[in-house]
Order: structure tokens, then sequence, then C-alpha cells
């Protein structure tokens, strides 16, 4: 026990004697480990902001979304057509018509989505623009600072008003009272009726920088198109979500003329459904950040292994000198390895300080975007990085520890 000690010892004034490159070492691991942390960090941090956004809107709802036919919702294939300009324009407003009526659906909401240039006196800016059926409100649940909600007049009359969000009335009106002014949109006057609450932003959209339109109004007079993006619908009763969703898809399929259910154009998916893809996709993003960074740490685990290599041939008249006063190949292979042990963990310990500093950073400029975001270190995330940090030490401390304890003490003593 105690000749182990005293290898220990050596080996800690070895590194000492070599503080630039030792301290090195050490950042090279530890930024690495830090990453591996704070990727872990904001991970969970985005989980819990998706999870506190879906229950703003509850569990008893149920989206509709377009999707390519052939494939699945959450594919490569779906999204990637989708991005490629694939346009789907079979989803009606009379699809929203006949869901409506169904016996578990209280009430329901088709959307679509745009951009455009808005104005009011010598104020312009570019904001999106969300046409939105008139239950949007009593799904939403959003409280209206000025004003009242898009009736079923406006929506069927075509009537050009709009709903604006909180940051929207700020940018163009101030503090005033926006309701009945009128503002412009493509050259047409839209009278404001309504301002919301501040929302902030969810699923990485910002609620208050939008402008709301009735769906009618905002297909055929801003984008000139008929079809549906989705729609959102609430339910009376959750434990029949299973039977709804079915009995939706039925009504799609029969209005679409589809046959065949892999062909569908259409996918539909209950909160908790929608909630379970979108950790699985956060986990898989998650996996392949903490790969990237695993690869990085595999990098300084060769320097380390460089450097503790470059230290033997360095220290080959020291370790001929140890050998010949009776140091064992066993104490000289313990000492190599102890000192990369020890600069990985110390990297390790360091990088989880800084990973938790970096986390806390990453957390603060979330809340300051207004994200729902906690802050959280992982004990799994440390007792990984840290088991990381040592397998390397090992690993990449053997070969260069084997190269010294190999050394003919006479062959190394004459070197000098």
């Amino acid at each position: 026990m105690n000749r182990t000690k005293n290898i220990f010892y050596i080996a800690y004034n070895s590194l000492l004697k070599q503080k630039l490159r030792t301290v090195l070492t050490i950042l090279t691991i530890s930024i690495g480990i830090a990453s591996v942390i704070a990727v872990f960090s904001a991970g969970e941090g985005l989980e819990y902001m998706i999870r506190e956004q879906v229950s703003k809107f509850g569990d008893n709802l149920i989206e509709i979304e377009i999707k390519v036919p052939s494939t699945k919702q959450n594919s490569s294939e779906n999204a990637g057509g989708i991005a490629q300009g694939i346009t789907i324009t079979t989803f009606k407003n009379s699809d929203v018509d006949k869901i409506r009526k169904h016996e578990n659906i209280s009430y329901i909401y088709g959307s679509v989505m745009g951009q455009e240039i808005i104005s009011y006196e010598d104020e312009i800016k570019k904001y999106f623009l969300s046409g939105v059926g008139y239950e949007y409100g009593d799904i939403s649940k959003t409280e209206l600072i000025f004003g009242r909600s898009f009736s079923e007049d406006d929506e069927k009359s075509l009537s050009q008003v709009v709903i604006i969000g909180y940051e929207v009335w700020k940018d163009l009106f101030g503090d005033q009272n926006p309701i009945d002014k009128s503002i412009k949109i493509k050259g047409k006057k839209f009278k404001v009726i309504g301002v919301f609450e501040k929302q902030g932003a969810m699923f990485m959209m910002n609620y208050d920088e939008q402008v709301f339109l009735p769906i009618t109004i905002m297909q055929k007079k801003i984008l000139g198109t008929d079809y549906l993006m989705f729609a959102f619908m609430q339910m009376k009763d959750v434990s029949k979500v299973e039977n709804t969703i079915e009995d939706i898809e039925y009504t799609l399929r029969e209005e679409h003329d589809i046959t065949d259910p892999n062909k569908d154009d259409f996918a539909v998916v209950s909160m908790e459904e929608a909630l379970e893809m979108l950790d699985d996709i956060i986990n898989i993003i998650t996996i392949l950040i903490v790969s990237v960074v695993c690869v990085s740490l595999l990098v300084g685990g060769i320097g380390v292994m460089n450097i503790m290599y470059v230290s033997v041939v360095e220290r080959t008249f020291e370790i001929g000198l140890r050998k010949s006063l009776g140091a064992r190949k066993d104490d000289i292979l313990k000492q190599f390895l102890f000192e990369s042990v020890i600069i990985t963990f110390l990297g390790g310990i360091i990088g989880v300080i800084l990973g938790a500093i970096l986390s806390y950073i990453i957390t603060k400029i979330a809340i300051y975007y207004d994200l729902d975001w906690i802050y959280v270190v992982t004990f799994y995330s440390i007792f990984i990085s840290l088991v990381f940090s040592a397998v390397i030490g090992i690993v990449f401390g053997v070969y260069p520890a084997k190269k010294a304890a190999k050394l003919d003490p006479i062959e190394a003593l004459r070197r000098e």
C-alpha cells in the first residue's frame, strides 16, 4: 500500500514539474466533458419546455397535419418532401366542417401561415401571418388585452379584420389602443379588432410577433389558395381519443377518396403522441451531439497518449535510474498510468464545473428569450462524463506506460 502511495506521489510531482503541458492537456479534456454536460442539460431544458407548452394547451387536443402520401409523418422523406416544395392541397375548410360535427369534438380550427410586409403610418415591418378558424380562441385560451376574438360571421363574410400579437402592438402602436385602427397588408386595409396578451415563444414560434387573420380572408386575399396546412381540435372526452382519431381518419379518407391508408396525405395525432415524437427527436439529437462531442474527447485522449509518450522519451534517463535503484516494471507502469488518470480525472472534474456553468448560461439565455426552461445538471451526465474521462486516462495511458516499463535500465542510462 505504501509503495503504491509513493508511486502516486512521484506521478503527482512529475506532473507539477510540467505545469504548462499538464494544464493544457487537462483543458483539452475538460472542454469535451463540459460540452457533454451542457448538451445533456440543454436536452433536459428543451424537453421541459415542450412539456410545459403542451400542458398550456391541455392533453385533450388532436392535431391534423398534411403530409406527403406514402410516407410516415415523422420521416425524413416527408420532411424533405415538404421542404423541397411538395404542396399538399387536399386538406380543405370543408374537411374541418365535417369533423366539427363529430360528437366528441367541442372546438376545431384550421390554419395556414405566411409572411408579409405590414405597415401602419410610418412603421413598416415583416411579420408572420396566421390564418385561423373562428374557434382558435376557444382552443388556445389566449386572453386579449384589447378588443374581441374572431366570430363565425367574420370568417364567412370575409371580413378584413386582424388580431395582433403583443410585440406587433408595441412595434406599430406603442402604448396606444389600436382597436378600430387599420394596418395595411399587401396594400389592403385590415381593421384591428384585438390584441393578444404576451404569450412568448411556443414550439419555436414567437406568437407575440404574429398577426392573426380569419382563415378565409387569409386564403383568398393574402395567399390565393383554398387549402389548409394543419388543424387543431379539442375533445370533450379524452378517454375516447383512439376512437375519435379513427373516426377522423375515416372521414378524411372518405373526403379525399383514399382507399389505402398507406397513401394518406394527412396525419392525425393526439397531443400525447406528438409529445412522444418530440421526445424521440430530442433524444436522437442529444445522442448525435454527444457522439460528436465524444469524438472530440477521443481526440483529447489521443493527445494525452501523445503527451505521455513524449514524456517517456524525455524522461528515459529518469526511468533507467529508478529501475537501476530497484523500481520494478510494475512500478514504472503504475507511475505513468497514474499520471494519465490524474490528468483526465482532473479534466473531468473541471469539465463538470465548466459544464454546470455553461448550462446555467444557456438557461439564462433561454429565459431571456421568454422560453420555459429549467436549469438542471443530471447525475447520469456527471457520472457518464467522469467515467468516460477515467476510461480515456486508462486506455490512452496504457501504451506509453508499457513503453516506459519495458525500457532497459542500462540502455536508458546511456541515453543521458
